[in-house]
């Protein structure tokens, strides 16, 4: 532990040199690619942080265990986050767990930690079904076995010294980071047992025993050990905690990130389990060999060579880290180290040792030498750049990728290959080859590639289909490294549709005698084609026309093609679904491939059906209301509610500015408009004369911190509940209670009863008010099981000649996802007032 204990001197020293604003100068310039991957030669020393969703990390604690110690860390993540909010966009469900699994894994890319995730695939049994405040409910959800043999498959696998949940099964914490939070701890033991999910031992895999489980610690005074993490670096120019922080502004989604100076900070943790003598000690690696040289303690007295060839290997990782900024020495040493390190796993493996100190040995070993393969890459200068002329390739189609190598450094990089890496089953034909590449030298490759028919399309969870391995020898030493195409490439169908709307109502009340929908055909086919686009109605309903043609002339070429579709006069109430497809070049696809593209993940795509989703129920309405709603870009409401035939305009910035409100009878505020509309914030006060000259205004949901002031944002104080877990009903089928069943809010112009309270999905409300003015009336009130009631999900109060209505109840969720029961409560709620 001397050594730890030197580093943690050394850079409290380094960090007495900063002032506390952060702003030091640094005139050196940095190599922070080299340092990436030399500092963790420094350690033997694996971590695991567990937790539910993306962005549950210990951000700066993992940058300080990564990039401040080398420390092997990774982030095993239960969920994709399918069931958050989000804060770029209106994508939700399985599009929102694309973008926040890219978004983990950029953030990690800075911390330098690696991001699992137990999820396979979209819609998985793990499938983050929104907010829980039971670990109960959350494994009933998730399917608890799933869960568990994934989680123990993965430890097994990863085979960490420590593990540690981001968080404690405590009741203030969300139901699934208590849930994780258990299966962690009983992994620690479960792991290391044979009879624990023995098929996989069968499978190849061996027990893991973790050396220590630490939780972080419930207060400073409850903790076993704290650990100063707020030190500067001057490789990164930055604290630990600001490069965890830079880490979480990849969370766009989800609008993570701070500013924060350079500060002294601490992690304090609870050491809950040890299997390791730690002689009294407290030290977070206490116990645990932390490089080659304490492993080299460990060794029986009769493997004493053994031992100093462990003790001089570390000395020769130490070397490496030394030379650095010379990029020419630390290679050099490097391939050296490479060499070395096969040669003492062969002698380990003919050892005579202890089987699990043996295993143990042999794991580091091998995670030593695939760290020195990726601190030859980077320190050989070799800079790889493959490409395809287009990202998306169909199946059956023949495409070129190039590869071109330039060697920016310093040595001969001797019998230099590159292999294109592709599934089984696709044909890769090299034109070319490279035997050595000379300092300065550059060289160019091309594959010819050939999709096969049967190609597995593109799935974001799933390994790029297009890799290419590079690989090249120096004094001996041979090193490979796997690098990825420029761009997503993905295999797509020839065409695919989008649905304008995508989700219709049939109001059984006024059954509309057309539906108009739009269907934008995008040509996926690498050349010109022509396609046939047809809707699929239910037996009685009419669908014009019949069948549309579209001619493309090139790849991602879109063309419109409008239909109606008019419903059965009788028809009955329930769900009913149109099918679209698209013929081209002999095949029928009935697929609709969102695009999911951000500057800060790139391009992604998510294929599922393509199909209109419908539902048939009665929505009174009053014909002549006119709504103005102010868009947040959250959610989708106002196309739902036009497209259900209601009177809807999108107010612009200059309408919220300039323009006559009073024409509207009701404004309806977007959920969390406040945080998107900085037109809205500066024109608060229009809107509350709008109130008060006679207007309604409908407030949905905001969270305490989206610039939400509780004394002036509304007409009268509205104080939103914080935290945020203590404020919300999880369940979705909580009852719900009318407080004012008279109140026209109930009765016009819809009657609501107990029914439009079913099958609402994720959760009632969110982010409920805690404290409001005497001025409100409160309407309904609900609850989760086994807790006190909330009654300020509809809260309404008189203002000069009108009426300001705020609801936190998800509406959004209910109207995008085709509840009658929303749609029917919510044009209630923006109806009031009309009734006389």
């Amino acid at each position: 532990m001397r050594k730890f204990i030197m580093s943690m001197l050394s850079l409290l020293l380094i960090v007495s040199m900063v002032p506390l604003s952060g702003t030091a100068v640094e005139s050196q310039e940095h190599d922070v690619d080299l340092w990436n991957e030399i500092k963790p030669l420094d350690t033997t020393v694996t971590f695991l942080n567990t937790g539910a969703h993306p962005d549950d990390e210990r951000s700066d604690f993992l940058a300080y265990l990564s990039r401040g110690l080398g420390v092997k860390t990774a982030s095993m993540i239960a969920n994709r986050g399918e069931g958050g909010q989000n804060e770029i966009g209106n994508e939700l469900g399985n599009a929102l767990g694309i973008i926040r699994s890219r978004e983990m894994i950029e953030a990690s890319k800075i911390t330098g930690v690696t991001a699992y995730h137990l999820s396979d695939t979209t819609s998985d049994a793990i499938y983050d079904f929104g907010f829980s405040k039971s670990p109960v409910e959350t494994l009933e959800k998730w399917d608890e076995d799933v869960t568990y043999e994934r989680l123990i498959r993965f430890i097994r696998t990863y085979q960490p010294d420590i593990v540690m949940p981001s968080f404690r099964d405590t009741p203030t914490q969300h139901g699934h980071h208590r849930a994780m939070a258990i299966l962690s701890e009983k992994a620690f033991k479960d792991a290391a047992n044979p009879s624990v999910y023995p098929e996989q031992l069968t499978e190849g895999l061996s027990v893991w025993q973790t050396k220590k489980f630490f939780l972080p610690a419930a207060s400073p005074a409850t903790a076993t050990t704290s650990i100063e993490i707020g030190m500067y670096d001057p490789i990164y120019q930055m604290s630990y905690p600001q490069l965890g922080e830079e880490s979480r502004y990849m969370h766009k989604s989800q609008g993570m990130g701070n500013d924060i100076p350079v500060a002294p900070r601490q992690t304090h943790l609870e050491l809950l389990f040890s299997n390791v003598d730690t002689n009294g000690s407290n030290e977070l690696f206490a116990g645990i060999p932390y490089d080659f040289a304490e492993w080299a303690k460990t060794l029986p007295k009769n493997a004493n060579g053994l031992s100093v060839q462990y003790t001089n290997f570390q000395k020769q990782l130490e070397s490496i880290i030394a030379s650095y900024p010379d990029r020419g020495a630390v290679f050099t040493q490097t391939q050296k180290a490479l060499k070395d390190v096969h040669r003492l796993e062969k002698m380990t493996e003919k050892a005579k040792l202890d089987d699990e100190l043996k295993s143990d040995l042999l794991n580091k070993l091998s995670l030593k030498a695939d760290q020195l393969q990726e601190a030859s890459f980077v320190s050989s200068s070799l800079d790889v750049k493959a490409e395809a002329p287009s990202t998306v390739v169909t199946k059956g189609e023949d495409t070129t990728v190039t590869v071109t190598l330039q060697n920016n450094g310093e040595h001969e990089l001797e019998h230099t290959a590159v292999e294109l890496l592709a599934p089984e089953g696709w044909s890769v034909a090299s034109s070319g080859k490279v035997k050595s590449l000379a300092p300065g030298e550059t060289a160019t490759l091309s594959f010819d590639v050939s999709v096969p028919e049967d190609a597995e399309f593109f799935h974001a969870y799933q390994e790029p289909v297009l890799q290419a391995k590079v690989s090249y020898k120096n004094d001996g030493a041979e090193v490979e490294q796997v690098k990825q195409l420029e761009g997503t490439i993905a295999v797509l169908p020839d065409a695919a549709v989008t649905l304008n709307p995508e989700d219709i109502i049939v109001n059984t009340a006024n059954v509309q005698s057309e539906i108009p929908v739009k269907v934008k055909v995008k040509n996926y086919f690498n050349g010109a084609s022509q396609a046939a686009v047809s809707l699929k109605a239910p037996a009685g309903w009419v669908v014009e026309p019949e069948s549309a043609s579209v001619d493309f002339s090139a790849q991602f070429e879109e063309k419109e093609v409008a239909f109606t579709l008019s419903p059965p006069e009788s028809i009955q109430t329930g769900d009913f679904k149109v099918d679209a497809e698209v013929s081209v070049n002999g095949e029928t696809f009935k697929s609709t491939v969102q695009e999911i593209k951000y500057d800060h993940i790139g391009t992604f795509y998510y294929q599922y059906p393509a199909q209109v989703n419908g539902v048939a129920f009665e929505l009174l309405t009053n014909d002549d209301l006119k709504v103005g709603y102010i868009d947040s870009g959250f959610d989708l409401v106002a196309d739902y509610l036009s497209n259900a035939g209601l009177d809807i305009t999108k107010l612009t910035e200059s309408d919220i500015a300039t323009s006559d409100l009073s024409q509207y009878d009701t404004i309806v505020v977007g959920i969390r408009a406040y945080l998107s509309r900085a037109d809205l914030l500066v024109n608060n006060a229009r809107l509350l004369k709008y109130v008060e000259d006679g207007g309604h205004l409908v407030v949905q949901y905001h969270k305490p911190d989206d610039k939400w002031n509780k004394d002036t944002t509304a007409p009268y104080p509205l104080t939103i509940g914080n935290p945020s877990i203590a404020w919300r009903v999880t369940d979705e089928n909580a009852k719900v209670n009318i407080l004012k069943p008279e109140s026209p809010l109930f009765n016009y112009p819809n009657k609501i009863n107990d029914s439009d309270w079913d099958n609402w999905i994720q959760e009632r409300g969110l982010y409920y008010p805690m404290a409001w003015g005497p001025q409100y009336e409160t309407f309904v009130s609900m609850a989760d099981p086994g807790e006190d009631a909330f009654d300020g999900g509809i809260l309404m109060a008189n203002y000069g000649k009108g009426t300001y209505l705020y609801t936190n109840l998800v509406f959004y969720r209910q109207i995008q996802g085709q509840v009658p029961g929303g749609y029917r409560i919510f044009t209630n709620l923006i109806s009031y007032g009309s009734e006389n």
